[in-house]
């Protein structure tokens, strides 16, 4: 059966916090990689006069400002770029920033996706904010229905057990109140830890063991070589079935864990490496 994530509407109603400008922004700084995404795709990339660190999608991203990361956001460099709105990731940055920003009465939209439909919706709040109504709803559009076929392909296949290397070193897992997890049921395939008591757990090789996933999925930074994680090990337990029948498999985290439209390439990519291993 497919999930409600799939058969959603598009929803008007927006995951972004909103107030109506009185024109479509024009200088925009986008404090996220997925909201830099999601404005090239509606047609508004070229408004972003700053944005930060890792926002490396599409190409001409490269070339745009950064004033921060992780670390800090540079305020007075914020200022210099002159911004009629700024759209702050609640998941990335620190709130110390917003409530400095909110302070210099600056207009701040908050993005804030929990769920792959997620990115639905906010496709079509950047386009009632940039004036892009049109397009944004049509690549929200396309996005549920890629998603819902991806689900289509799959949901009726045999299931399979999957534990989900989040990071090697420490070991690192998901449980069902990640929205990783639904990357993972997308493909029919159960989270092996997905009761586990908080959303990204740490938890031993032993625990792997007794869980005895058929598959070990393995996100690294990007599709390079030398981007791959640490090497956990596994080698050394052929007793866990995915290691004893070499089903392990390497993923684009840096797509798959990005809350915009290609996101949906990455787990394609897992989906089928997962279905290779069905019988």
């Amino acid at each position: 059966m497919a999930s409600e994530i799939a058969t959603e509407k598009v929803p008007d109603a927006a995951s972004l916090e909103t107030a109506s400008a009185p024109k479509p922004a024009q200088r925009i700084v986008a404090l996220a990689p997925h909201i830099v995404e999601m404005l090239y795709e509606i047609g508004a990339g070229d408004r972003i006069v700053a944005t930060v660190d890792y926002a490396n999608h599409p190409e001409a991203a490269k070339a745009i400002p950064r004033i921060g990361g992780h670390a800090g956001i540079s305020i007075e460099k914020l200022l210099s770029y002159q911004p009629d709105l700024i759209l702050f990731w609640q998941g990335g940055n620190q709130a110390q920033y917003l409530a400095k920003m909110r302070e210099l009465g600056l207009n701040v939209q908050l993005s804030e996706p929990k769920a792959l439909a997620d990115v639905a919706k906010e496709l079509v709040m950047l386009g009632k904010l940039t004036g892009q109504e049109a397009l944004a709803q049509q690549k929200a559009d396309q996005f549920m229905t890629q998603l819902s076929n991806i689900e289509a392909q799959y949901q009726d296949k045999q299931a399979l057990s999957v534990f989900y290397q989040l990071w090697s070193t420490p070991l690192m897992t998901i449980n069902q109140d990640s929205w990783i997890n639904q990357l993972v049921t997308s493909c029919n395939a159960n989270n092996v830890f997905a009761n586990a008591p908080t959303k990204t757990p740490q938890v031993s090789v032993e625990n792997v063991l007794v869980a005895m996933p058929d598959v070990i999925v393995i996100p690294d930074a990007s599709s390079g070589e030398g981007n791959k994680q640490p090497d956990a090990g596994w080698q050394n337990w052929p007793q866990i079935p995915a290691v004893k029948k070499q089903q392990i498999i390497h993923t684009n985290g840096d797509v798959m864990h990005r809350f915009s439209s290609n996101m949906l390439v990455g787990l394609a990519d897992m989906c089928q490496q997962l279905d290779s291993f069905r019988e």
